[in-house]
């Protein structure tokens, strides 16, 4: 992803490059030519050609940036010594100032530090700022020296908190601006726009002019000139001017075809209607999706899809409405994203009668490129968005995930549905990397970056025009006000069960009571220092008009400034009089009161969260990281991986400060009572058997021996019940002091990364998978 949110492919450089470097170098201007090489040297012979294209990627390496077919700059090292090397920069003058140098130095130092390189060295013209600045503004420590009218940069390559915030803070600008690219376009062209009505394109063009888009829209179909009254042309190649998206609607294996065209007219983003990609559940379904994503991405363009229901964009100076939505949704302060193409339609629906109004919606289908980390990015610097809503079927890049959910849950909700609880079986068509975490991990994830997890959509939407309209909660104390004590006992049970606190006994309003009495109770619970959010319900006599209560209470509760939710019973959608006149600020309506407590005590956990202090990461002392790794190295000895034993356990872990408790193998008696004797008494027995370890309930463990005699009758006991041979898997240890048994499990999950596990030891954590 470049700066401006367009996008390049990055590779190393290969022996076939050469021609593309001729013609790359052959676009250079003199001036760049003179800043790479410290003089005007015009043309590259075919020594030069074969040395900057053949590279063993260990002591040479270069990394090229295409876009399309052509080169558009190259970056490399050389090695110097054994922990050094040099690194140049050259890129194309077109392309300059779009951020590749950044990109380039980020990735380049990563293959060094593979190679065991810790340290660049660059030298750079005085009046070259441009590279000059990449290097600044890298976060590394840079070390400057002048000599010889050249700058010598000098740098370790080791992250730094500063490189790596610097790294992040460049992804997320690139990403936020390629979504913004997207949902903002200028033109958009509806490719398979056809004349039958009912036809998918047919349908996505009538959306765009019924949703009043404030650009230019175009219709692409060979067969016709002119489609629901705009004209058609051909190919998106032929329409005049630019085209900042393109809608294709065309059958799945013509879709690569207008890809290429829309990479010729230099669209900006693709949204991807078609479906029989990896949906199909086929190969060629998945080889026709992969070589969709390498094209449009190798091109510059961003993918929406396939098999997406599109997008919208309510900004009254855009009204984009490419999707297959008949309706714009009501303009909000909500951004919406949606795996599912299918869900789309329906999930829409419900915007409105909720009366929850949106900023955008993204619709990502097969989510072969665009995902809601994309989206997250942008709604995070977007002004028009102050909640977030999730439909998930999948991670991408769960770690990714975790990273921006939690920078942007620091400043705005999210709200997420994340399906899959019961399998880890990911949809057809969502390409992605198997997880082996326990389905916990994710709820861990979810939990540690502030996001609010709900079980159903309809969860999401009530927690959504919660958040979307009412301030956060100072607290969890919380004040019940209707004119029904049925109701009233409804929710302070509901109260109980989320770990809501109640302030008080409800106040006490008859059945028949008017607005003027809920106005005065209303009033005296906004009044009380010792109420962080209201609960109002009402259930209309015969006399009183719901709409008459409601506009008391959304005149009372917007002048409170406290959290408030309510209840008009048996209505589900929200009374006209508590929706505000611009979207924002209204006041959300539950069709019952255990609705309404649910979404508020899921409110005020995520505003605890919210308030509690950032805090930094944490780097414990005395830890020898770089033993540990030449501990593995020396263990492996080239294989992929092996069983430790013990005393190999005890030495890898001592690296980060962890001792093992001594272990002695003990095959005979003889040899447990001379390994108790050499550990001191009180000992533990136990087999080290992998199906039976810390398996106390089985006979596994013999806990606190205190004798030889003790120690005698244990192993007895165990030989006899695990059989003959199983001495081979005994072993004695010195008994730990008393205290509590724990358990902490690590692994490498390739979807989520490292997961740690901590828990109780013992058959009952696992009964229960309380960890």
């Amino acid at each position: 992803m470049l700066r401006d949110g367009g996008t390049a492919h990055l590779r190393p450089i290969r022996p076939d490059d050469a021609d593309r470097l001729r013609r790359f170098y052959a676009r250079l201007s003199d001036e760049t030519i003179y800043y790479r090489f410290f003089s005007l040297y015009r043309e590259l012979s075919a020594r030069d050609v074969e040395r900057f294209t053949v590279v063993d990627h260990h002591d040479r390496t270069a990394l090229i940036a295409t876009i399309g077919d052509e080169m558009v700059g190259v970056v490399r090292y050389e090695r110097l010594d054994d922990t050094e090397a040099e690194v140049a920069f050259n890129i194309e003058d077109a392309h300059q100032g779009r951020g590749i140098g950044a990109v380039f130095l980020e990735h380049i130092a990563a293959a060094a530090r593979e190679r065991n390189i810790s340290r660049f060295v660059a030298e750079v013209l005085p009046e070259n700022r441009k590279m000059l600045r990449v290097f600044e503004d890298a976060g590394y420590v840079v070390d400057q020296a002048v000599g010889d009218g050249v700058v010598r940069l000098t740098f370790e390559l080791e992250p730094t908190e500063d490189s790596l915030a610097v790294t992040y803070a460049r992804e997320h600008r690139a990403e936020a601006r390629s979504v913004e690219r997207l949902l903002r376009p200028g033109s958009v062209a509806v490719v398979g726009a056809g004349r039958r009505p009912d036809s998918i394109g047919a349908t996505l063009l009538d959306n765009l002019l019924t949703g009043g888009f404030r650009g230019a829209v175009h219709a692409v179909n060979p067969h016709t000139s002119e489609v629901s009254g705009v004209r058609s042309y051909p190919s998106v190649a032929e329409i005049p001017g630019p085209v900042d998206l393109a809608v294709v609607a065309v059958p799945a294996e013509h879709v690569e075809a207008v890809v290429r065209d829309c990479a010729a007219k230099g669209v900006h983003g693709l949204v991807v209607v078609s479906t029989g990609f990896a949906d199909a559940g086929s190969d060629e379904g998945r080889d026709r999706q992969h070589r969709l994503v390498g094209l449009a991405r190798g091109s510059g363009m961003r993918v929406v899809g396939p098999s997406s229901f599109g997008m919208l964009n309510t900004d009254p100076e855009v009204c984009l409405n490419a999707s297959l939505s008949p309706q714009m949704p009501p303009v909000g302060r909500v951004g919406f994203f949606s795996q599912s193409g299918g869900l789309g339609v329906a999930l829409l629906e419900r915007v409105s009668g909720r009366g929850l109004g949106l900023s955008s919606f993204v619709s990502a289908g097969n989510r072969v490129d665009v995902s809601g980390n994309d989206v997250m990015q942008f709604w995070e610097e977007d002004e028009r968005t102050t909640a977030v809503m999730l439909y998930l079927e999948s991670f991408g890049n769960p770690r990714k995930f975790s990273r921006i959910a939690r920078r942007l849950a620091r400043r705005k909700p999210v709200v997420v549905v994340k399906s899959g609880r019961s399998s880890w079986r990911t949809p057809t068509g969502h390409l992605v990397r198997p997880s082996r975490a326990p389905a916990g991990a994710v709820d861990a994830l979810f939990r540690q970056a502030g996001v609010i997890r709900v079980d159903t959509i309809h969860d999401m939407f009530d927690v959504g025009q919660l958040v979307a309209n009412q301030p956060l909660p100072k607290g969890r104390r919380v004040a019940v006000v209707g004119n029904s004590e049925a109701l009233a006992r409804l929710a302070l049970d509901a109260c109980d069960e989320v770990g809501l606190d109640i302030t008080a006994a409800p106040p006490t309003i008859p059945g028949e009571a008017g607005p003027e009495d809920f106005a005065s109770a209303l009033k005296q619970v906004f009044d009380d220092p010792d109420v962080d959010a209201v609960v109002a319900m009402f259930i209309p006599p015969l006399h009183t008009r719901d709409e008459e209560v409601a506009k008391v209470l959304a005149s009372t509760a917007r002048e409170s400034g406290k959290t408030v939710v309510s209840t008009f019973l048996g209505m589900r959608g929200l009374p006209e009089a508590l929706r505000a006149p611009d979207g924002v600020g209204g006041l959300p309506s539950f069709s019952t009161p255990e609705e309404a407590v649910r979404a508020l005590g899921a409110v005020a956990t995520y505003a605890q969260w919210r308030a509690r202090p950032a805090g930094h990461t944490v780097q414990p002392s005395g830890l020898d990281v770089r033993g540990a790794r030449a501990v593995v190295a020396e263990l492996l000895a080239g294989r992929d991986e092996r069983e430790l034993d013990h005393a190999e356990l005890t030495r890898l872990l001592a690296c980060y400060g962890i001792d093992l408790w001594p272990l002695r193998p003990a095959r005979t008696l003889d040899a447990a009572q001379d390994a108790a004797a050499e550990l001191g008494y009180p000992v533990v027995l136990k087999t080290q058997a992998p199906h039976l370890r810390h398996r106390g309930d089985l006979g596994g463990v013999a806990l606190d021996l205190r004798d030889a005699g003790e120690l005698a009758t244990a192993y007895e006991v165990m030989s006899r019940r695990f059989g003959p041979g199983s001495e081979e898997h005994f072993a004695v240890q010195a008994m730990a002091p008393v205290g509590v048994s724990c358990v902490v499990t690590a692994i490498e999950d390739p979807s989520l990364g490292p997961v740690v596990s901590f828990g109780l030891g013992g058959v009952a954590t696992e009964l229960l998978d309380d960890r």
